[in-house]
């Protein structure tokens, strides 16, 4: 086959993301970066974490965005005195089968909100880990596959620090992006004053995908060219999370590890998926940058270097998208 006709081919199997798009217009006003990253991580049934202060429409968008799937939608509040079986589930005893059975957790879903995710203990989020990674809960001496997408989609507020736990490094490693998620501009802020400024109930997103639909598009995803020299750039940017002072003395001091080769795949497979939006056969240089801050800003840690002088992992990433050179 060639380019063009699986340009077309693409652009076929991709209708259902500027259905998408329309639905989540109806409820959300603006943020379409946001929306862009939520549509790329059903493509590669990756999770996300949402951070933003309060008001925002982090938990609308997400649930905008299940609205529009057939598929099973659960809402689960982090609170501090959430327990690993209140997310996963427990085992029941059946007193007259006389035995145990498995009640299954909300976690048992397609698109999981979990809500200010930073306000659970370490116990929950380590009963998380093993759903998030191997897409399975194992509940007694029983694992129990999850459903097919299954995505953690998780907001956090980076302002309250009063009742909250800091996710760890092993947990935000799982999130495929990160998405720093900002206030609206003006006029998007008056779009948002006219559509919510009424006691009447708000729109609603309709159902315009099926899990079919998304697993044809990823089929069709996966056969999308990366050129060996993108490849190479790739992993050229992440090895240079690990060491940037390799590639600029600025940064000598500041970073106490880098991202991980997980991060290396992600950025890969994310490329193909924003290359199938654009409705294009190839990944380019110009996917790779657009994506790098997203996936890269949760992975690389901090030296206390770098807090005093008020260095952010975007400042890093922003240097080094300027040092490594591109193919």
């Amino acid at each position: 086959m060639n380019t063009q006709d699986f340009n077309e081919e693409i652009a076929q199997r991709s209708a259902w993301v500027s259905a998408i798009k329309q639905e989540m217009s109806r409820v959300v006003v603006g943020q379409k970066a946001l929306v862009n990253r939520l549509i790329l991580s059903l493509l590669c049934k990756g999770h996300v974490l949402l951070e933003g202060v309060p008001g925002l429409a982090k938990t609308l968008s997400v649930k905008a965005l299940a609205g529009t799937m057939h598929a099973a939608f659960s809402r689960i509040q982090f609170t501090p005195d959430l327990l690993p079986a209140d997310l996963l589930g427990t085992m029941i005893y059946n007193p007259e089968e006389r035995q145990f059975i498995a009640k299954k957790g909300p976690v048992f879903a397609n698109l999981i909100l979990a809500d200010e995710i930073n306000r659970a203990p370490a116990k929950v989020q380590s009963a998380l880990l093993e759903a998030m990674q191997e897409r399975q809960v194992t509940l007694g001496e029983t694992s129990y596959r999850l459903p097919n997408p299954f995505l953690v989609l998780a907001t956090q507020n980076p302002i309250e620090q009063e009742g909250t736990y800091q996710l760890p490094e092993a947990q935000l490693d799982r999130f495929l992006f990160k998405v720093v998620v900002d206030y609206p501009n003006r006029d998007e802020e008056l779009k948002v004053l006219a559509m919510m400024s009424s006691t009447e109930s708000t729109p609603t997103t309709r159902p315009v995908v099926t899990v079919e639909e998304l697993d044809d598009s990823r089929r069709l995803m996966d056969r999308i060219f990366i050129d060996p020299a993108i490849e190479g750039y790739i992993v050229d940017l992440v090895r240079a999370t690990r060491n940037p002072a390799a590639i600029d003395r600025s940064l000598e001091g500041m970073v106490r590890a880098g991202a991980s080769p997980r991060a290396t795949i992600n950025i890969a497979l994310a490329a193909k998926a924003l290359a199938f939006t654009k409705q294009r056969g190839y990944v380019t240089p110009q996917d790779v940058k657009d994506l790098a801050h997203d996936i890269l800003r949760h992975r690389i840690l901090l030296s206390y270097e770098a807090e005093a002088a008020n260095v952010s992992s975007d400042n890093i990433i922003d240097r080094i998208l300027s040092k490594v050179p591109v193919p």
